[in-house]
């Protein structure tokens, strides 16, 4: 197990190359000088130049993004062109909202998906079955911006029970986290119902039924955890792109997090902030697959690690 995981650290650090090196070029190809966003559109040619020389964004692009690299092994991300503060309080500052709803969103998909998968396998075709996978259906099918809408009307305009926006307590994460969860949660109630269906027709669940074991205790304890290994991974999948996809529900909810920050950061041509933010994210979503592949071992003792 030890040398499985210092194998995959091993192998993230090309994979952060690659993502930074993609990133930094993507944002130097496009159109657009950041030392004239900075400066306004009336500044001077001079007053131009002079800020780029400041930026060092006259050095080659070998030049820029070997010191961009160099710093960052230092934790050294730059400061950011728009504020001109540290690219790492910068993302000190808004991560932290993110990952919470990430979170809460991942909390909420599990703790409603997985149930109405397991519901529905063990009434396949029933009334509840065919609604469950309507909901997943409309789960899926439905715009991220147009579910928070609904929401919001709903719950905060004419029930007045949550905020609007913001963040602050847990009523204001209740509306967000169900917003950047309704996908996640459709798919794992589907995925969930498939792998129950499969594991339910093994014959080690026969014989425990044969044996005279109490339903609950055949679902729960043996087939839900052999069906587990499918729903871990797209739990796993799922929640990097809540960290990286929750742009649309960051706006609607005027959420403060990284979402918010990659967008202006983008309109503002600030590819420090960008490329510091994308490689935060990275190096989150590694991490958690990496996570998601070591717990295979526990769910299924079955697998080992060479």
């Amino acid at each position: 197990m030890l040398q499985y995981v210092i194998r995959r650290l091993v192998m993230v650090l090309p994979v952060l190359l690659g993502i930074t090196a993609m990133v930094f070029l993507l944002m130097h190809i496009t159109p657009g000088d950041p030392a004239r966003v900075a400066l306004g559109e009336h500044a001077t040619e001079e007053a131009v130049a002079q800020l780029r020389r400041e930026w060092g964004l006259d050095d080659p692009l070998a030049v820029q993004y070997a010191r961009y690299v160099w710093g960052a092994l230092r934790a050294d991300l730059g400061r950011s062109f728009t504020h001109n503060r540290p690219v790492r309080e910068e993302l000190a500052r808004t991560f932290p909202a993110t990952l919470q709803l990430a979170a809460g969103g991942t909390f909420f998909a599990v703790a409603v998906g997985v149930p109405i998968g397991v519901l529905s396998a063990t009434r396949p075709y029933s009334l509840a079955d065919r609604l469950s996978m309507v909901v997943a259906l409309l789960g899926v099918s439905m715009p991220v911006f147009w579910t928070a809408i609904l929401l919001i009307m709903t719950f905060s305009i004419h029930l007045r029970w949550l905020p609007t926006s913001g963040r602050g307590g847990l009523d204001h994460l209740i509306l967000p986290a169900i917003t950047v969860a309704s996908v996640s949660l459709a798919l794992l109630a589907r995925m969930t119902r498939s792998a129950m269906l499969d594991v339910l027709q093994e014959d080690y669940v026969r014989t425990a039924r044969a044996k005279g074991l109490g339903q609950r205790l055949v679902v729960y304890r043996h087939a839900l955890r052999n069906a587990l290994i499918p729903v871990v991974t797209v739990l796993g999948q799922q929640f990097g792109l809540m960290l990286g996809g929750a742009v649309v529900t960051e706006t609607v909810f005027a959420w403060p997090g990284m979402g918010r920050l990659i967008v202006q950061a983008i309109l503002a041509r600030d590819a420090r902030v960008v490329q510091g933010a994308v490689l935060l994210l990275a190096l989150t979503i590694v991490v958690i697959n990496s996570l998601v592949d070591v717990a295979y071992g526990y769910i299924d003792p079955r697998i080992r690690y060479e």
